[in-house]
């Protein structure tokens, strides 16, 4: 999934600080701190952030299948 580039509920930019928000949370630092030091007050900004999952790397190997499985088919046909 795609980090959402605005709040679902209020509108407030989101996207541009999801990167530095994952790297200063892996370094070590307070999840609480780094939210309040982006200006994030509401907890619908705080929620989007939190709740956000890049699944990316889930649907890529079905992708891979699907393409080789295909090419399986091709070969079979000719």
């Amino acid at each position: 999934m795609l980090i959402p580039v605005r709040c679902f509920s209020c509108g407030n930019l989101i996207a541009d600080k999801f990167k530095e928000y994952q790297n200063r949370v892996k370094s070590g630092e307070d999840p609480k701190k780094v939210l309040d030091s982006f200006g994030f007050k509401r907890y619908c900004c705080r929620a989007m952030i939190l709740t956000s999952v890049e699944t990316i790397h889930q649907v890529i190997p079905f992708y891979e299948a699907i393409k080789r499985r295909e090419q399986e088919v091709k070969a079979e046909l000719e």
